[in-house]
């Protein structure tokens, strides 16, 4: 395979024979929602997540790939290989009146679906969209033929029937027609339902496919099946100390972290111990409802392998999963506790979520939460499958990030990227093709840094350094990534020159990116309210005493 491209050649330069782009791979794209580094099995969990661990098994794994931190400025990115404000979504889905900030993708921006449609693909979704309220923004608009699901940031998984007047009902969508959930149905088994159902529309064309399956799971409010609660009941009576030590244990005989990785603290997070029974029960309850719920999710990614199987499809298919953000940490000052549930935690009609000190376990080893630009926040697992190219079990290095797909998905199905769209001038891909890396082990050729802004938190990351500033400081620290993941020594003040030459590199991306000062922007009430965020305190059962 020819050496790793940058974006700029990509323009009808594919490394594919042309045996190969005559029978163009299907492509299918699963990310999960709030999922921690640390929660599946493959990246060191406790979780059952069996075809997870098959695709880890059968494909490769990432150690370092990269999120926007929050749910719709990384489905900006992932849908389109651009920064989330060359988008329109540098804050999050909501308008704040200024083009890189207005709340929904622009038409300069071409989502995957409407480029792998130009190159003879069907376009399938199920799940969140996120990136765009308006019906005239939604998936069947954006270029995708069959779509289920949910448009905005976070639903309820069960139909709430007698908590109508309590909680929000289920919001759903196929194919811009409104959708309900059925008594009795969850949220979670109806998009992979979805998923095989349009899977199974393919059997009767000879066109590739492009599935992009976007879970809410683990995403707030807790809500999962009695059956997938009760395979955790007792496994977290341990508490969080030593689930940690647990999963660390597991990451580094995996050797997804080094054997002298720093661990990053939390001193927000009390000692288990320190908790009353009864705190204890309820801390318990959370974790097992939460793992049941990245569980049932697994169980769906399975009925799709099967229904890949039936089909004859599984040989010639590229499969990438991912998570759009780190676990979820900190207080909630909008009520969104157990105050407002209106049944058991689990149930149809709570309203709970996982909370930081469970939190930080899911991002183990890494610091800090969603939201934020520290790792524990911007660090998702990545797996990517395809039986007759990867070879299996593989853990490769090399820092990517979600800009990075749309050039991998495009070179692997021989889909040239236009300069013009519809009568728009489309903007300019900014990742690199992973698909080198995926097939080849090759090293990933990306002559820029990467990049963060997303409301006042900053991030740059070039070779083994990491700049960043977390809102509202705006001093800047400085990280070694290869000695300390972590993120627990700041080396700001001894390496000087290097502050300044990535904080100017960080300036330069800004402005081409139309990155405004977020004090300049910020949203005043609940308008700009993007759900809990990390970073604050504990609620009262998980404050340090």
């Amino acid at each position: 395979m020819k050496k790793m491209f940058t974006t700029l050649a990509l323009l009808g330069c594919f490394s594919w024979s042309m045996a190969q782009q005559k029978q163009q791979p299907n492509i299918i794209l699963i990310m999960v929602d709030d999922m921690g580094y640390s929660d599946i099995a493959p990246y060191g969990g406790e979780i059952q997540t069996p075809n997870l661990s098959r695709l880890a098994a059968e494909g490769l794994r990432l150690q370092e790939f990269y999120n926007n931190s929050i749910c719709a400025p990384t489905r900006a990115s992932l849908l389109t290989g651009q920064s989330n404000h060359k988008a329109g979504i540098g804050f999050f889905n909501v308008n704040l009146g200024l083009p890189a900030y207005q709340g929904y993708l622009n038409r300069e921006s071409l989502t995957l679906a409407e480029v792998l449609k130009q190159a003879g693909y069907s376009t399938l979704m199920s799940g969140k969209w996120h990136v765009g309220d308006d019906s005239i923004y939604w998936p069947n608009q954006r270029g995708f033929d069959r779509f289920f699901g949910f448009i905005g940031g976070a639903s309820n998984y069960f139909d709430i029937g007698k908590y109508a007047d309590k909680v929000p009902p289920v919001p759903l969508v196929e194919n811009n027609q409104r959708f309900n959930l059925e008594p009795g149905h969850y949220l979670t088994d109806e998009i992979a339902g979805h998923a095989v159902k349009f899977l199974e529309e393919q059997s009767h064309t000879s066109k590739p496919f492009f599935l992009y399956v976007a879970y809410n799971a683990p995403h707030w409010p807790l809500q999962a099946l009695p059956e997938d609660i009760a395979k955790y009941k007792g496994r977290y009576a341990i508490g969080w100390d030593s689930l940690r030590e647990e999963r660390i244990a597991r990451q580094k005989k995996l050797g997804l972290i080094k054997p002298d990785a720093t661990i990053a603290p939390d001193p927000e997070v009390p000692e288990w111990e320190s908790l009353t029974y009864d705190e204890k029960k309820l801390w318990e309850k959370k974790m097992e409802v939460y793992a049941a719920m990245i569980d049932r999710m697994d169980q769906g990614i399975g009925k799709i392998l099967d229904k890949l199987k039936a089909l004859k499809k599984d040989d010639n298919t590229l499969i990438v999963f991912i998570s759009d953000n780190g676990a979820q940490g900190g207080f909630i000052p909008t009520g969104r506790k157990r105050q407002r549930s209106s049944g058991p935690i689990g149930s149809a009609g709570s309203y709970d979520y996982q909370e930081q000190s469970w939190a930080h376990v899911s991002n183990s080893p890494f610091r800090s939460y969603k939201a934020s630009a520290y790792e524990g926040g911007i660090s998702s697992p990545l797996i990517a499958w395809f039986p007759a190219k990867i070879k299996g079990g593989g853990i490769a290095r090399g820092t990517a990030h979600l800009i990075d797909l749309a050039p991998t998905f495009y070179e692997v199905a021989g889909a040239a990227y236009p300069t013009t769209y519809q009568n728009v001038t489309t903007n300019p891909l900014q990742g690199v093709s992973l698909a080198p890396l995926f097939f080849s082990l090759r090293e990933i050729d990306r002559a820029a840094p990467l990049f963060w802004e997303r409301a006042g938190n900053r991030a740059v990351r070039k070779g083994k350094w990491k700049l960043i500033s977390s809102y509202p400081s705006k001093q800047w620290e400085l990280y070694d990534i290869d000695r300390d993941r972590g993120e627990t020594t700041d080396l700001a003040a001894q390496q000087p020159e290097v502050v300044k030459e990535l904080s100017a590199a960080y300036d330069v991306w800004a402005k081409n990116n139309n990155v405004v000062d977020y004090d300049k922007i910020k949203p005043v009430g609940p308008a700009g309210f993007a759900g809990p965020t990390g970073g604050g305190p504990t609620s009262p059962a998980g404050r340090k005493k």
